[in-house]
């Protein structure tokens, strides 16, 4: 019912300019037994040095969700789409029939840090869409992405909700899982008991065929997650 997968197994690379951790198989990284969960494909934790970045380059027919944990990411796309997403703020680019971009740390000296994550859409081709919002440190779940846009959300094309979890210590939140759906919490900061089960930062969570659980943050600072909820 809850399977973790531990940051540290978690797939590397090393490019210098860029350190990234892979929850799933992602570019030389291959993992059979880490293909995505339902329509989640990708989780990279990006870590970008000063001035560098990611030159442009195309995708197509995939949900793209940056957020963003700390710096800023300087945002182009061939749609004519320019952007500065600063930290705590989420981008959504639908890639459509097909897009090209580039993402690049805005800052000469700090570094960026960033999470990208790819959904699959539930259909191909379409017009590539850009939507970008900073949704607040309100605790408990803020809906950030969902398939209707319902509560000013940011839309996808897919049958999938994006909540970012915020939780003060010891506080406990309950989630209840509609029947047939599962869930993919990714603990981004602090100690989260899921369930009967603890994450530590970098750690993700599968849950399937449990209709409710429990979120409780065991440490002493405030804690921070993404909470997928898919069909």
């Amino acid at each position: 019912m809850i399977a973790i997968r531990p940051a540290h197994a978690r797939g590397k690379a090393d490019f210098g300019w860029l350190q990234s951790r892979h929850s799933f198989s992602f570019g030389h990284y291959y993992d059979p037994a880490h293909m995505g969960f339902s329509d989640l494909r990708v989780i990279n934790d990006d870590r970008v040095a000063p001035r560098a970045g990611f030159d442009t380059h195309g995708h197509r027919d995939m949900e793209i969700i940056s957020y963003v944990l700390d710096g800023a990411i300087r945002h182009r796309d061939s749609a004519g789409n320019e952007a500065v997403l600063r930290a705590g703020e989420f981008q959504v680019m639908s890639a459509g029939r097909g897009i090209l971009h580039s993402e690049f740390n805005a800052s000469n000296d700090a570094p960026l840090h960033f999470l990208q994550i790819w959904i699959e859409p539930r259909e191909t081709g379409g017009e590539p869409a850009y939507q970008q919002k900073d949704f607040g440190l309100q605790p408990g779940l803020t809906l950030v992405v969902s398939p209707d846009g319902a509560d000013g959300s940011l839309a996808i094309r897919q049958d999938a909700r994006l909540y970012q979890l915020l939780l003060a210590p010891g506080a406990v939140l309950d989630f209840a899982q509609a029947s047939g759906r599962r869930s993919y919490v990714h603990l981004i900061r602090g100690s989260l008991q899921l369930a009967d089960v603890q994450l530590a930062p970098g750690d993700g969570a599968r849950v399937s065929e449990l209709p409710a659980y429990s979120l409780r943050n065991t440490g002493s600072e405030p804690l921070q997650a993404l909470l997928f909820d898919l069909a």
